[in-house]
């Protein structure tokens, strides 16, 4: 059985990705060459190596978010306006939000559960069996077939 398994009735796929083929690899670099044409300046920008920058920039403007809340909450506990007292308070949580989740993907916390690699180093269960980790679905399809044979 192959490693993606694939629910069509729900249309999702699970699995890494999949190369591209010569024809989309071949239309992705014409337009890759079309926007270098249309807008060099901006192709450069877009194409920073390291996504850490954009993280950071993230960063920066979730902590002006977060003083810009606090701004908010002080100026409405001042005035007696509790609407926008609570809307800072709104705004300081969602800066924080927004400023957690970029630095945890900055620094490689946040990179998803696709990964096989956290699980290995952990060095749980998978290390034990001396296997390759099997999908949660494939050891209930592997449960199933061993409980029909019984049968």
């Amino acid at each position: 059985m192959s490693s993606v398994t694939v629910f069509p009735v729900l249309g999702l796929s699970l699995g890494g990705a999949v190369p591209l083929s010569e024809h989309e690899q071949r239309l992705l670099d014409q337009i890759e060459q079309a926007l270098y044409a249309e807008d060099p300046k901006w192709a450069n920008t877009v194409r920073i190596s390291d996504p850490r920058s954009h993280y950071k920039r993230r960063l920066v403007k979730a902590s002006i978010g977060f003083v810009l809340g606090v701004v908010l909450l002080m100026v409405g506990v001042v005035i007696n306006l509790i609407p926008l007292g609570v809307g800072g308070f709104v705004v300081m949580l969602a800066a924080c939000l927004w400023g957690l989740s970029s630095w945890k993907r900055m620094n490689g916390f946040g990179e998803g559960s696709s990964s096989p690699a956290p699980r290995e180093q952990r060095g749980g269960k998978a290390a034990g069996r001396g296997g390759s980790r099997q999908s949660f679905m494939e050891r209930m399809e592997e449960r199933w077939r061993r409980r029909h044979d019984e049968r």
